[in-house]
């Protein structure tokens, strides 16, 4: 396979071939820059890797480096789009943001999305390739090794810097013949590893030594240091500690990082990591907007709900039950891996009931939207053909290939008619359609691959310009394709300050916007990380890298 895009690409191709593939997007070369990687490993899933790398971007970016982030392989339903139209994962687009760089497919080569049956799609530099199950994905991973080599390289070539992120544990043996992320990477691409324990949950240091223990030597040898993550106490009782652990592994211990606390955590990746309740974490309102998240069991880019987490008049929850809305104000039907498989779990529990009665406003976002309507057509993701949706919006989704993988901008129209841009990105296979009161206007620009341009009435069919999204007669029930839509500040304070005024809440919108709480994030991390690891030392590890040309391969 090559690194050109597939516009015909369906998820149940039955055949992926990829060898002798070189899996380059980019004119690898072409400036010369050669400089240091680091690949940041974790012994554990969820030791901070994603944080510790975006950290780095930041902070290495801020001494004057062109740095890129690289994740050779990810799995995840929580996706970004690229400028060009491809998915990367969205740990990715925000380890970019840190170091001030455009997002780029080379970034995530390899984005495994979970479904249905412990099946994953296969996105591969940014395009769907197949569908694939963990059996079965060993020959393919295999395969893939030159495309994500090639893509480290042309990102090492273009850059001063690249901070590589691993996935999981470091030392899933199990998984070693097969692994693209962590150390064989580091193996094949010649760059060092930094390992990340998290301190927390306890057994740190057995955590830190079995890892290195368990590795064979060729491995081993690649990790150059250690960094405790989240510790809640005085640094100087770990110090006998990380004295015997470097006695018995030879592995220096660059720094303990205090656990983060308050500090609101965005764009997580994994929907475990999600809490049940979040606010912006100082005081606000004693009559704050509720907002109820449904937290679907395919749940997809809850990052979407992150400028909401922010704005000190909302109390937000996660909720798996019609109890959860009884109180609720704003009710949100998140984005979703299996739109039908969704709606099966909310019959279930009996949402569905709930939803129909409820006296809150009801927002759906993509696969929320869809389940929101009247009637999907599914004979690609589920296969189940129609299916009854929940009747809240008169709109009929049918899911059909190529998929619509994009970036939009437009506007919306308040209730006294004042529009309010919006931006976010599409990445659907379902193509809503009905209804006579859109919500959005979406500007020409960026289409999806089979944009045929602006429809009749209704939304924009293909995710280019035109009408988008649906609003029911009373407004209190709306529907968008468009994820990231709350991001834009104007919009979010217009749709909370109409909630609230409908429930008798009070709401006053955040005097800070959503992008520069971004920043204010990154720029956190990167003095977390600075004041607590010996970065000048790591940067001079990182610098070992072996140049791309003399790299060492598979």
């Amino acid at each position: 396979m090559s690194g050109a895009r597939r516009p015909d690409a369906h998820p149940d191709d039955a055949a992926l071939s990829l060898a002798g593939s070189t899996g380059s997007t980019g004119s690898a070369g072409s400036s010369g820059r050669v400089g240091g990687a680091l690949l940041v490993v974790g012994a554990t899933s969820g030791a901070g890797k994603s944080t510790v790398a975006a950290a780095l971007c930041r902070a290495w970016s801020r001494q004057g480096r062109s740095v890129a982030p690289f994740k050779a392989q990810n799995m995840s339903n929580h996706s970004a789009v690229t400028p060009d139209g491809g998915e990367i994962g969205r740990a990715q687009a925000l380890q970019a943001l840190a170091a001030g760089v455009e997002t780029d497919r080379r970034m995530n080569p390899v984005l495994l999305k979970p479904t249905r049956g412990g099946s994953s799609h296969l996105v591969v530099l940014g395009d769907e390739a197949a569908t694939t199950d963990a059996r079965s994905y060993g020959d393919t991973a295999r395969e893939l090794r030159g495309v994500v080599l090639d893509a480290l390289t042309g990102l090492r070539h273009e850059h001063d810097w690249v901070v590589a992120e691993g996935a999981g544990g470091a030392a899933e043996i199990n998984l070693l013949p097969r692994d693209l992320v962590n150390l064989p990477l580091a193996a094949a691409a010649g760059i060092p590893a930094l390992l990340v324990v998290d301190i927390d949950r306890g057994g740190a240091f057995a955590a830190a030594h079995g890892t290195l223990d368990l590795l064979p030597q060729r491995l081993r040898r690649q990790v150059v240091g250690i960094v405790f993550n989240q510790f809640r106490g005085d640094p100087t009782l770990l110090a006998d500690g990380i004295a015997e652990l470097t006695r018995r592994d030879g592995v220096p211990v660059l720094g303990v990082l205090p656990h983060l606390s308050e500090h609101p955590m965005l764009g997580v990746e994994d929907s475990l990591d999600l809490p049940a309740t979040t606010s912006a974490g100082h005081a606000g309102s004693p009559r704050p907007v509720r907002v109820a998240v449904i937290r679907l069991p395919h749940l997809a880019n809850p990052a979407d709900l992150d400028p909401l987490v922010l704005e000190p008049d909302v109390e937000l929850r996660w909720v798996s039950g019609p109890g959860g809305l009884e109180d609720a104000d704003l009710v949100v039907i998140p984005g979703s891996r299996a739109t039908v498989a969704g709606l099966t779990w909310l019959r279930e529990r009996g949402l569905d009931r709930a939803l129909r009665h409820t006296r809150a406003s009801v927002l759906g976002l993509c696969a929320g939207y869809q389940m929101l309507g009247e009637w999907i057509h599914d004979d690609l993701e589920s296969g189940q053909g129609a299916v009854a949706g929940l009747g809240l919006l008169p709109v009929t989704t049918t899911f059909r290939a190529p998929k619509v993988v994009t970036r939009s901008t437009g506007s919306s129209v308040g209730p006294e008619g004042t529009e309010h841009p919006v931006t976010g990105y599409q990445i659907r296979w379902g193509r809503p359609d009905g209804g006579q009161r859109p919500w959005l206007q979406l500007d020409q620009g960026g289409p999806g691959p089979d944009d045929c341009g602006p429809g009749p009435a209704g939304p924009g069919p293909e995710g280019g310009s035109g009408q988008e999204g649906q609003s029911s007669p009373d407004g209190r029930v709306r529907g968008t394709s468009l994820h990231g839509v709350l991001d834009a500040d104007g919009f979010r304070a217009a749709l909370l300050g109409e909630v609230a005024a409908t429930r008798a809440r009070c709401f006053t919108p955040t005097a800070r916007g959503y992008a520069d709480a971004l920043q204010d994030h990154v720029e956190h991390l990167a003095d977390w990380l600075e004041g607590h690891v010996d970065l000048e030392r790591l940067s001079a590890l990182a610098a070992t890298a072996a140049a791309p040309d003399e790299r060492p391969g598979w």
